[in-house]
């Protein structure tokens, strides 16, 4: 097989960044409108009171600009402005500042968020003192960077919703009493994206991807499969993990699992990646009819 030379997830990301610079450059009109004359003049806010007030009213001005996540999807107002701030400020909105926002001060979530946004403002602003660093060059590296990390898990939803949306066409397709369960299913420390459940027994699939070939987080990934497999099948699940992978060497016959997918390709190639799937998961078919108790 061929594999991608090309980055193909950095040149989407890259396409999506470009996009972004419309939030940036609404943010910079807004400053404006509010006196400032540039972003590190509003970093560099010397009256605490204003530079609250400035955050408050950009949490409540109205705004068609969309900002986009790292499939090209606008979040919404309220969670564009609070992401944007939060990586503006070199910071991660969801992994550290969301926890936060029940320790600080303030009536409505509005508050907090302002509260939490100012203070982490005056803490950076000594750390970033040149122009350069607030300028949209160096906030588009920070972007680029936490979209790509979020990325890789919604890339991992979309191939769950399309696993299971090809499950419940072959069950409905064949007529089968089968249920594909709508969320992901958790034994003691691992999860599985799907459950499918019947007269006859539950199947779990942990739905598995990676970019990237080598590596310590290669044989991270391995092993996450392998346990996956391991815990499902000693708590008396069948399980058919489901790999995509351009390059991945594990051996998953080696393991108690009766089947599993894997679809040898690079999971930015969605078009191309679903159609096989739909024909691997034709291959399940033997195993939904025991199930079904037939």
């Amino acid at each position: 097989m061929d594999y991608v030379l090309h980055n193909l997830r950095l040149q989407e990301l890259v396409l999506i960044v470009r996009e972004n610079k419309r939030f940036y450059d609404d943010f910079v009109a807004f400053l404006e409108e509010e006196g400032f004359a540039s972003v590190i003049a509003f970093i560099n806010e010397a009256s605490d009171e204003r530079a609250a007030t400035t955050i408050t009213r950009y949490f409540n001005r109205p705004t068609e600009v969309k900002l986009y996540d790292g499939l090209l999807r606008p979040y919404t107002n309220a969670t564009a402005k609070w992401f944007f701030l939060a990586w503006l400020l070199r910071d991660a909105a969801i992994q550290r500042l969301q926890p936060l926002l029940a320790t600080v001060p303030g009536e409505t979530m509005v508050e907090r968020k302002t509260y939490l946004i100012n203070e982490i403002r005056q803490f950076v602003a000594p750390l970033f003192p040149q122009a350069e660093s607030w300028e949209w060059p160096a906030v588009s590296e920070v972007m680029l960077s936490r979209l790509e990390g979020s990325r890789r898990a919604l890339k991992g939803t979309i191939f769950e919703n399309i696993v299971r949306r090809h499950l419940e066409n072959l069950i409905e397709k064949y007529d089968l009493p089968l249920t594909v369960g709508k969320g992901e299913v958790r034994i003691h420390d691992e999860t599985y994206d799907i459950q499918i459940s019947g007269p006859g027994g539950s199947l779990l699939m942990p739905v598995k991807t990676r970019e990237t070939m080598g590596g310590g987080h290669a044989l991270l990934f391995t092993r996450d499969i392998y346990k996956s497999i391991l815990v499902a099948t000693e708590n008396g699940y069948a399980c058919v993990p489901v790999v995509i992978a351009e390059s991945w060497s594990g051996d998953l016959a080696a393991l108690n699992s009766e089947l599993y997918i894997y679809i040898q390709a690079n999971p930015n190639q969605i078009s191309a990646i679903e159609p096989l799937l739909a024909q691997e998961l034709v291959s399940l078919l033997p195993m939904l009819e025991r199930m079904s108790g037939r």
